[in-house]
């Protein structure tokens, strides 16, 4: 499913009228319709809720399901942040139509406008239909009042289309904004539904179809919302006729006194991932751990100091080029020795790599990535050290972030966090739909590496494993949050996980796609 900008909708709304003869008028009932299935959903018995409408065609759309609901024996208060005569003219016709079925707008030059926005506390659903997703500069006056008083209200609340108040194609939140316990939005998802303020302010969202011509939705975009099938077509088989070397070699370089588990974590994942045969690279007391844990890692045991990988390691690891793909950086720290160290074995490797944690701070630090295919990592804090950016116009921004850190190092990009974002040279960025928020754990990152790089051992290319490894790597975490709960699953269970996951990705391509989210 692709995903729009303002722009794009723009474009589409115009071709759905002069290329296909669809009224926005009967797009506007559509919409209508569609949040009205959602109302109620969210309040199945007739009760009290209250519709804000703006004065363009996102209240039009809140004027039809005034209308919808008064017919179905809601009892319906109407306010329109505006004027009569500032009406646009679709928004207009369906005002008059709901005005007709009994529904009386409340405008802003009505005395009863204010104390009604005061006794919002006293209704048991609010529908927001203020801004749509055109809105870009800060809001101000009746449509600011009207936002903090719902939140003020403390009233479960319905977005249509976007939260009234957020940047449709940056999240950010323009001054103020409605906090939604639910968004509906058409045709399309948006992209403020994966960055900034948006993420959290849309609540649990939907997609819903409102006959837009498919010609028009299928036409790719800037980026798109990954899919089961998608990952199912990836997924590499494994033949019956098999044996281990045909399911792809990994090393692990990583870990330190302090940090023995990140390479454990990352060489479970990797083996839970279908590795035919994974190898750990690291200093004695990593090596020491690894044998305890996982007695199915080969083991090589690099030269250290205090601890940590010392830069004399790189000889040792030129004899390792026999493997398929290498994971570089989970629990190295970011010692002076670790920054050598790198940059002596990354000046001639030519083996596809995964770059991770203390590997992406030592790229932040100057050293120079390998010249082969290369797969980086970076949740926020580190992509702000490599492109020297502050974590908040990271969050603000996703996708530019990631089309940004592209060019920069013309590799492909996962940009870690709720809604992971990828980015590959040449490639529309694609965006994960899978995981929850029990993710944000210790380990959940050297999981993912060692996922990704069992997907590259096994030749996938850098984009595919990439988008292939952040949802497998989700839908464990889905299946952690739904079997043990939602907050405190530890990283090795997710790797452990993962070949119930592949299952249920496979199980599950042919479904219905869903995109919500919690």
């Amino acid at each position: 499913m692709w995903i729009a900008n303002a722009e794009h909708l723009k474009e589409v709304d115009r071709r759905a009228s002069t290329e296909f003869n669809l009224s926005p008028m009967v797009l506007m009932e559509r919409a209508g319709l569609a949040v009205f299935e959602s109302l109620r959903e969210m309040l199945p018995e007739p009760g009290r809720i209250t519709v804000l409408c703006g004065k363009g065609n996102n209240g039009g759309d809140a004027f039809v399901l005034a209308r919808l609901a008064r017919d179905a024996g809601y009892s319906v208060e109407c306010l329109v942040a505006a004027i009569e005569p500032e009406m646009r003219d679709e928004s207009r016709a369906a005002m008059l139509s709901a005005r007709a079925h009994g529904v009386q707008p409340i405008f802003v030059d009505d005395a009863r406008w204010s104390r009604k926005l005061e006794m919002l506390a006293a209704r048991e659903l609010i529908v927001d239909g203020l801004l749509g997703v055109s809105a870009a500069g800060e809001v101000r006056g009746h449509i600011r009042a009207a936002i903090e008083a719902v939140n003020r209200s403390g009233v479960p609340v319905l977005s249509i289309d976007v939260p009234s108040g957020i940047h449709c194609d940056t999240g950010e939140e323009l001054g103020e904004s409605v906090w939604a316990l639910r968004t509906v939005t058409f045709g399309l998802p948006k992209p403020f539904l994966f960055e900034g303020t948006g993420i959290e302010h849309s609540g649990y969202w939907t997609v819903h179809d409102i006959g837009i011509p498919s010609a028009l939705l299928h036409e790719p975009t800037f980026a798109r919302v990954l899919e089961p099938q998608m990952i199912a077509n990836i997924l590499p088989e494994r033949m019956r006729n098999c044996h281990k070397g045909d399911h792809g070699n990994v090393l692990i370089v990583g870990g330190s006194r302090r940090y023995r588990g990140a390479a454990i974590l990352a060489a479970r994942a990797a083996l839970r991932a279908g590795a035919g045969l994974v190898t750990v690279a690291g200093v004695r007391e990593v090596c020491d751990a690894v044998s305890i844990q996982l007695p199915e890692a080969i083991l090589v045991e690099l030269p250290g100091q205090d601890g940590i990988v010392s830069p004399e390691a790189a000889d040792v690891l030129r004899d390792q080029r026999k493997t398929h793909a290498a994971v570089f950086g989970p629990g190295l720290t970011h010692a002076p020795q670790v920054l050598e160290f790198l940059a002596r074995v990354w000046q001639d490797w030519d083996v596809p790599c995964v770059i991770d944690a203390d590997a992406l701070n030592a790229l932040g630090l100057g050293v120079r990535l390998p010249h082969t295919e290369c797969i980086l990592t970076p949740h926020p804090g580190e992509m702000s050290r490599l492109l020297q950016l502050s974590i908040a116009e990271i969050q603000h921004d996703r996708f530019r972030t990631v089309q940004a850190a592209v060019e920069q190092f013309d590799q492909t990009i996962v940009l870690k966090g709720p809604y992971s974002v990828v980015g590959s040279p040449g490639h529309p960025m694609q965006v994960n739909p899978t995981g929850n928020p029990g993710l944000a754990v210790g380990g959940a990152g050297d999981v993912l590496s060692g996922v990704l790089g069992t997907l590259v051992a096994q030749c996938l290319m850098p984009m595919d494993a990439a988008s292939c490894g952040v949802y497998w790597h989700g839908a464990a975490g889905d299946l952690c949050a739904q079997h043990i709960g939602p907050v405190g699953y530890m990283a090795s269970e997710i790797a452990d996980r993962l070949p119930a996951a592949r299952t249920h990705i496979i199980n599950a391509c042919s479904a219905p796609f869903s995109c919500s989210a919690s």
